[in-house]
Protein backbone atom coordinates (compact mmCIF):
# COMPACT_ATOMS: atom_id res chain seq x y z
CA UNK A 1 0.00 0.00 0.00
CA UNK A 2 3.13 2.45 0.40
CA UNK A 3 4.91 3.44 -3.00
CA UNK A 4 6.47 6.41 -2.68
CA UNK A 5 5.51 8.43 -5.78
CA UNK A 6 6.61 12.07 -6.83
CA UNK A 7 3.53 13.13 -8.11
CA UNK A 8 5.11 16.27 -10.27
CA UNK A 9 6.40 14.12 -12.90
CA UNK A 10 5.77 10.25 -11.88
CA UNK A 11 7.46 9.00 -14.48
CA UNK A 12 10.72 10.46 -12.98
CA UNK A 13 12.46 6.95 -11.29
CA UNK A 14 15.21 8.79 -9.94
CA UNK A 15 12.86 11.08 -7.64
CA UNK A 16 10.17 8.13 -7.03
CA UNK A 17 13.74 6.16 -5.91
CA UNK A 18 15.10 9.02 -3.71
CA UNK A 19 11.51 9.50 -1.82
CA UNK A 20 10.99 5.68 -1.62
CA UNK A 21 14.18 5.73 0.37
CA UNK A 22 13.17 8.49 2.43
CA UNK A 23 10.16 7.11 3.18
CA UNK A 24 11.63 3.67 4.29
CA UNK A 25 14.08 5.36 6.18
CA UNK A 26 11.37 7.13 8.40
CA UNK A 27 9.14 4.42 8.49
CA UNK A 28 12.01 2.13 9.99
CA UNK A 29 12.81 5.14 12.52
CA UNK A 30 9.36 5.27 13.52
CA UNK A 31 9.14 1.55 13.74
CA UNK A 32 12.33 1.83 15.76
CA UNK A 33 11.08 4.03 18.23
CA UNK A 34 8.14 1.82 19.20
CA UNK A 35 9.92 -1.04 19.87
CA UNK A 36 10.63 -2.62 16.67
CA UNK A 37 13.61 -4.20 15.64
CA UNK A 38 14.77 -4.21 11.90
CA UNK A 39 15.66 -7.52 10.60
CA UNK A 40 15.98 -6.87 6.64
CA UNK A 41 15.44 -3.98 4.23
CA UNK A 42 14.80 -4.17 0.92
CA UNK A 43 14.37 -7.69 0.76
CA UNK A 44 13.87 -9.35 -2.72
CA UNK A 45 12.65 -12.88 -3.84
CA UNK A 46 11.86 -13.66 -7.15
CA UNK A 47 9.78 -10.40 -8.83
CA UNK A 48 8.53 -9.64 -5.32
CA UNK A 49 10.03 -6.86 -2.43
CA UNK A 50 9.59 -6.10 0.87
CA UNK A 51 10.50 -2.95 1.98
CA UNK A 52 11.15 -4.01 5.78
CA UNK A 53 11.34 -7.10 7.92
CA UNK A 54 11.51 -6.14 11.27
CA UNK A 55 10.32 -7.97 14.53
CA UNK A 56 8.69 -6.81 17.70
CA UNK A 57 7.63 -9.54 21.01
CA UNK A 58 8.40 -12.58 18.64
CA UNK A 59 6.13 -11.58 15.92
CA UNK A 60 8.18 -11.40 12.03
CA UNK A 61 6.41 -8.28 10.20
CA UNK A 62 6.83 -7.38 6.74
CA UNK A 63 6.58 -3.98 6.13
CA UNK A 64 5.02 -2.11 3.09
CA UNK A 65 6.15 1.89 2.83
CA UNK A 66 4.16 4.04 0.79
CA UNK A 67 4.58 7.75 0.68
CA UNK A 68 3.49 10.23 -1.19
CA UNK A 69 3.90 13.92 -1.63
CA UNK A 70 0.10 14.41 -3.13
CA UNK A 71 -3.02 12.77 -3.31
CA UNK A 72 -3.55 13.51 -6.58
CA UNK A 73 -3.81 9.77 -7.31
CA UNK A 74 -5.02 9.14 -3.82
CA UNK A 75 -3.70 8.43 -0.40
CA UNK A 76 -0.28 6.30 -0.38
CA UNK A 77 -1.78 3.28 1.48
CA UNK A 78 -4.45 3.06 -1.12
CA UNK A 79 -1.63 2.08 -3.80
CA UNK A 80 -1.30 -1.41 -2.05
CA UNK A 81 -3.67 -3.13 -4.79
CA UNK A 82 -4.49 -7.08 -4.05
CA UNK A 83 -2.34 -7.79 -6.88
CA UNK A 84 0.29 -6.00 -4.54
CA UNK A 85 -1.13 -7.58 -1.84
CA UNK A 86 -0.86 -11.48 -3.20
CA UNK A 87 2.35 -10.38 -3.83
CA UNK A 88 3.40 -9.33 -0.52
CA UNK A 89 2.12 -12.98 1.08
CA UNK A 90 4.09 -14.73 -1.43
CA UNK A 91 7.18 -13.15 -0.63
CA UNK A 92 6.37 -13.46 3.13
CA UNK A 93 6.14 -17.36 2.86
CA UNK A 94 9.47 -17.09 0.91
CA UNK A 95 11.12 -15.26 3.90
CA UNK A 96 9.86 -17.41 6.63
CA UNK A 97 10.83 -20.48 4.36
CA UNK A 98 14.74 -19.17 3.87
CA UNK A 99 15.10 -18.58 7.48
CA UNK A 100 13.01 -21.55 9.31
CA UNK A 101 10.74 -19.77 10.41
CA UNK A 102 7.49 -21.17 9.01
CA UNK A 103 6.19 -21.79 12.04
CA UNK A 104 6.67 -17.77 13.81
CA UNK A 105 4.24 -15.46 14.19
CA UNK A 106 4.12 -12.77 11.76
CA UNK A 107 1.44 -10.30 9.65
CA UNK A 108 2.06 -7.81 7.15
CA UNK A 109 1.89 -4.11 7.98
CA UNK A 110 1.48 -1.04 6.00
CA UNK A 111 3.25 2.31 6.90
CA UNK A 112 1.40 5.40 4.90
CA UNK A 113 3.44 8.17 5.01
CA UNK A 114 2.15 12.14 3.19
CA UNK A 115 5.33 14.34 2.90
CA UNK A 116 5.86 18.20 2.28
CA UNK A 117 7.75 19.41 -0.55
CA UNK A 118 10.76 20.07 1.62
CA UNK A 119 10.34 16.06 2.57
CA UNK A 120 8.83 16.96 6.34
CA UNK A 121 5.86 14.04 7.53
CA UNK A 122 3.05 15.60 7.60
CA UNK A 123 0.80 12.55 8.04
CA UNK A 124 2.65 9.07 9.32
CA UNK A 125 -0.04 5.87 9.97
CA UNK A 126 1.24 2.53 10.72
CA UNK A 127 -1.66 -0.22 10.04
CA UNK A 128 -1.33 -3.07 11.56
CA UNK A 129 -2.30 -5.84 10.03
CA UNK A 130 -3.11 -4.46 6.90
CA UNK A 131 -2.62 -7.72 4.54
CA UNK A 132 -4.03 -10.64 5.35
CA UNK A 133 -2.10 -14.17 4.36
CA UNK A 134 -4.08 -16.41 2.63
Amino acid sequence: MLAFLVVADPKNTRDSKELGAQGEELAARHLTEHGYRILERNWRWGQGEIDLVAEKDGEVVFVEVKARRSHAFGAPEEAVTRAKQRKLVQTAYAYLARERRQNARWRIDVVALDLNAQGEVTRLEHIVSAVEGE
